[in-house]
C-alpha cells in the first residue's frame, strides 16, 4: 500500500510516482490544448462540427469533455472516470473519423487515437497514483462511500 506522502523508506518521492504524474500530464495535454483551442473560437468550432453533420450539443459536449476530463486526468481528481471517458472518446474518434486507411495521414491519426485510448485505459485501471487529488481525498476523508472509493 502506498503511504500518505508517496515516499519510500528514505523519505524521498518514489520515481514511479513522478513518472505516473508526468504520464498524466502528457496524456492530458492534448485534450486540454484541443479543448481550449475549440473553446477559444466557438463560432468556427460550431461551423466545423456542423460541416461534419454534428449538432451544436455535440460540439459543446466535446469541448466540455476535453477540458473537464483533461483537467481530471492532469490533477488526478476522479481520474479513473476522466481517463475512461477520454479513452472511449479516442476510440469513437478513431472509428468514426479516421478510417480512410488509403491515406497515410488518416491511418496515423487512427493509430494515435488507439494508442492514446490504450494509455487512458491503463490509467483508468491503475488510478492517478499517490501524487494526486484522489489520493489526498482518500487520506483525508475517513469514511468514503463505496462508489466514491471505487473511482478514486
Amino acid at each position: 500500500m502506498e503511504n500518505a506522502l508517496a515516499e519510500n523508506a528514505s523519505g524521498r518521492v518514489r520515481l514511479a510516482d513522478l513518472i505516473l504524474l508526468l504520464g498524466r500530464f502528457l496524456l492530458a495535454l492534448i485534450f486540454l490544448h484541443e479543448g481550449a483551442t475549440l473553446a477559444a473560437d466557438m463560432t468556427a468550432t460550431l461551423a466545423a462540427f456542423q460541416k461534419l453533420g454534428l449538432p451544436a450539443i455535440v460540439t459543446f459536449g466535446v469541448v466540455a469533455l476535453q477540458l473537464g476530463a483533461g483537467l481530471s486526468v492532469a490533477a488526478g481528481l476522479l481520474s479513473r472516470l476522466g481517463s475512461a471517458a477520454l479513452g472511449l472518446f479516442c476510440l469513437a474518434t478513431a472509428f468514426l473519423f479516421h478510417t480512410n486507411f488509403a491515406s497515410q495521414n488518416e491511418l496515423l491519426h487512427f493509430e494515435k487515437d488507439l494508442a492514446i485510448a490504450g494509455g487512458m485505459f491503463v490509467l483508468a485501471v491503475r488510478g492517478a497514483g499517490s501524487i494526486s487529488i484522489d489520493n489526498l481525498v482518500k487520506r483525508q476523508v475517513k469514511e468514503l462511500h463505496p462508489w466514491l472509493k471505487a473511482v478514486l
